[in-house]
């Protein structure tokens, strides 16, 4: 998981891990990184992180927000790279950027069958970055809302399968199987939502209680029954 190290004179003097969608940095105590200087503006910038990026946006503060020295609007952060905002420096840490590990395989709940043949880091980052353009169009839309649907999990379907449940905590949840099938789940102020990412190669599209889900996002409702790339599982609300 990433994270920004805080530091003022070469001292650091806090961590934060990036472990939700919006994190907001500002001297005003209600952000999420509260730095209480007066070279900091209220709400100076936030930072949006989806799957294994994070991005940096300035919110019109008064005195910028640096990177390399330069005054950004927005910007894909990579690992190492320090933000200067007033008078403290922000690092920005990512090991699995560097290991190249990605949140887009992680987050993958159908894995790949032994038997499978190997997915090309291509159409990994393919997909990677299909998805994520999805989240940061739902995100920069207001997707998670000022409110938010109940809480929801999964709960695959099987022999053996019973106790295998996934909260779904991000604006967006990805199902499938690289090459064969990918669908994602997006939570929105309305509820929750069913899309196809990449139809892929599999016998039918992405489907909803065995009707098949169109171009058009799918409302999920609780008892729903999901089924990506041959997987079933159940959609339940809290």
């Amino acid at each position: 998981m990433a994270k920004l190290i805080l530091s003022f004179d070469g001292n650091p003097l806090k961590e934060y891990e990036l472990d939700q969608e919006i994190t907001t940095i500002g001297r005003k105590p209600d952000n999420d990184i509260h730095i209480d200087n007066l070279a900091v503006s209220g709400t100076h910038a936030k930072i949006l992180t989806i799957l294994n990026d994070s991005f940096i946006e300035d919110l019109d503060s008064t005195n910028g927000t640096l990177i390399n020295g330069k005054r950004i609007a927005k910007h894909a952060l990579r690992n190492g790279e320090k933000i200067i905002i007033g008078k403290h420096t922000l690092e920005y840490v990512n090991e699995a950027e560097e290991a190249g590990e990605g949140e887009f395989e992680k987050t993958m709940i159908i894995r790949p069958d032994a038997n499978d043949q190997p997915v090309s880091s291509e159409t990994s980052k393919k997909l990677e970055k299909s998805i994520g353009k999805i989240a940061a169009d739902l995100a920069s839309a207001g997707a998670a809302g000022a409110s938010e649907p109940d809480e929801a999990y999964l709960e695959l379907i099987g022999a053996g399968n019973s106790s295998k449940r996934m909260k779904i905590t991000k604006i967006l949840t990805t199902l499938g199987k690289p090459g064969v099938q990918i669908a994602a789940i997006t939570r929105r102020p309305l509820g929750y939502f069913l899309i196809t990412v990449d139809a892929g190669t599999y016998k039918t599209r992405p489907m909803v209680n065995d009707q098949e889900v169109t171009s058009r996002a799918q409302p999920l409702n609780n008892g729903d029954i999901i089924e990506v790339a041959g997987v079933k599982m159940g959609f339940h609300t809290e």
